[in-house]
């Protein structure tokens, strides 16, 4: 290994160990205001030294970081301040703070079914046989008015002759001077039209009745409604009863998709929102809608609200059964947010770091509000105008606390002797580093294998990576999952996130693809070695999430 090759990985390794500030004396530096420094001892030139050490000009030399610091204003209590090296070493940048439109939208997988408002019966008010059937098949298309079949009824042919005799009644007392024997003759002849209304006979089949002057044994029974014939029962030469159903249409020019939302995003859903689904039969065709209903009752062990969703369905392309993803867009206002990685998460408190100008940074807490793709809505801490710190602001909140650990005598030790502490560091970690290729993540060979297989609410999840020693850089993670029958599990969302596992270190996402068989890959990058903790997040429709963490050392690039 060349000297180049070991000073860039030691510098690395402090980097990620906190000691980044230690390059320069810069971050170390920053700490010591005016108001800081009056009660130290100091040596020439006014500039403050180690006790034991006042005076001694080759020990100045390791105080480069305070020559950086000469024209900065003090830091603000609680801020930090930067020197620019410093601040181009590990990379900060800033963002305004201002109001935005959150593009966020709720993602979930929808099943399509029959719009209920749309399913038809065909049953009849009176018995008798089937004669003739004309529709004989599920699944077939009907217009409205089409003849489904013909029947014979016995009831029915009594109630036409008692239809025709009335009104032959009715013409023969039509000339009586009696008012009382006309409206008698009357109420007969509109009994019996009633009564064969009541029994289903349209008003083209009674005119016909009165054309024909003859009693029709079999009549043709026609379709109430278009649709698709779901259900058939009717048979030539069946005896049926008023409560036996002949048919079962389903109109499908509108169906009703059912998705199932987390229980946190139950306030961004509103009634007419609009909606788009995709499917794996017409890749790259999105089909739009709008929500209809949202149930008022929630889904215990998956913790979800299904929400009912509306489409037109013109040339029929949805049909019931088939999986969806569901994309319902959330109603954008637009509101004070601050980008995703500005904000640092400590689990009990959120933080940001107010760019103050001229290397200064103050750490804000931060009440945050909605969440969308790229931005967050801030509610308290911060205004319009502000700007935040979007990178590196891990290593900020590092040193913020390093600043608020350390007494003043013990930085104003390390300032005097960090020349000679770096150089002898840097000298050990040299000599050692031949010995130290037994560590994880110190050598590519130093690491094992990465393969594990966990068992978790009955499904089984193999764990590994590719390469299978993994080394710093990018890597291919993969998981496996199969459910407790031990069939390969092809419909879940895993998502990966991966961290060092060291203080302050930010969690990176990768969302994983299914290849074949229930796995599942994402590329990652595992920035430098040591140990990295992965945890799988697994999502399987009407089940509780699934989160495991997976723990492995990483072999150091170029060793």
């Amino acid at each position: 290994m060349n000297t180049e090759v070991r000073r860039k990985a030691v510098l690395a390794g402090l980097a990620a160990s906190g000691l980044l500030a230690g390059l320069a004396g810069g971050f170390y530096a920053a700490h010591l205001t005016m108001g800081d420094m009056s009660g130290m001892p100091t040596g020439k030139g006014g500039v403050s030294a180690p006790p034991g050490r006042v005076g001694e000009k080759e020990d100045m030399k390791g105080m480069q970081g305070m020559e950086s610091m000469k024209g900065m204003p003090a830091a603000p209590p609680g801020a930090i301040a930067i020197p620019a090296g410093t601040r181009q070493l590990i990379g900060v940048r800033s963002a305004p703070v201002g109001y935005a439109s959150l593009q966020q939208e709720i993602r979930a997988v929808g099943i399509v079914d029959y719009d209920e408002r749309r399913l038809t019966q065909v049953n009849l008010r009176v018995s008798g046989w089937i004669q003739e059937v004309f529709v004989d098949s599920v699944g077939r298309p009907v217009r409205k008015g089409e003849p489904l079949f013909t029947l014979y009824s016995p009831d029915l042919l009594a109630t036409q002759d008692e239809y025709l005799l009335a009104l032959k009644g009715q013409a023969r007392v039509s000339s009586s001077p009696v008012p009382e024997v006309k409206e008698g003759a009357a109420s007969l002849v509109a009994s019996a039209r009633d009564r064969l209304k009541l029994w289903n006979l349209t008003d083209e089949q009674i005119a016909a009745l009165e054309r024909r002057v003859k009693a029709e044994p079999v009549l043709t029974v026609y379709a109430p409604s278009s649709g698709i014939v779901l259900k058939r029962e009717a048979l030539p030469g069946k005896y049926v009863e008023p409560n036996t159903t002949l048919y079962e249409l389903a109109d499908l020019s509108t169906v009703w998709i059912y998705a199932d939302i987390y229980e946190y995003e139950i306030p961004s859903a509103k009634l007419n929102q609009p909606a788009a689904v995709t499917f794996e039969a017409y890749p790259g065709v999105p089909f739009r809608g709008k929500v209809i209903y949202i149930y008022p009752y929630l889904n215990e062990q998956a913790r979800t609200v299904r929400v009912r969703l509306e489409f037109p369905n013109p040339e029929l392309k949805l049909k019931p059964g088939m999986y969806g993803n569901v994309n319902i867009q959330v109603d954008t206002q637009k509101r004070l947010a601050v980008p995703k990685e500005a904000v640092l998460d400590t689990g009990l408190r959120q933080l940001v770091f107010l760019d103050r100008g001229q290397g200064m940074y103050l750490p804000t807490p931060v009440k945050l509000g909605r969440r969308g793709q790229d931005l967050v809505e801030v509610l308290e801490g911060v205004k319009e105008g502000d700007r935040v710190v979007t990178s590196a602001n891990f290593l900020l909140d590092a040193e913020s606390k390093l600043a608020s650990a350390g007494s003043m005598q013990a930085m104003m030790g390390q300032l005097g002797m960090a020349d000679w502490q770096m150089r002898g560091a840097y000298e050990k970690k040299m000599e050692a580093m031949e010995g130290m290729k037994g560590m994880p993540g110190m050598a590519a060979d130093s690491g094992k294998p990465v393969s594990e297989t966990r068992r978790v609410s009955g499904f089984t999840l193999a764990f590994s990576t590719v390469p299978e020693k993994p080394k710093a850089g990018e890597t291919l993670l993969r998981l496996k999952i199969t459910d407790p029958a031990g069939y390969a599990v092809t419909n879940a969302q895993v998502v990966f996130t991966y961290t060092m596992s060291m203080p302050g270190m930010s969690e990176s996402r990768a969302k994983a693809a299914h290849t074949k068989d229930g796995v599942y890959e994402a590329k990652a990058m595992l920035g430098m070695g040591g140990p990295w903790v992965v945890t799988a997040n697994v999502t399987l429709q009407g089940l509780p999430p699934i989160a495991e963490k997976f723990q492995f050392a990483v072999g150091g690039m170029g060793m």
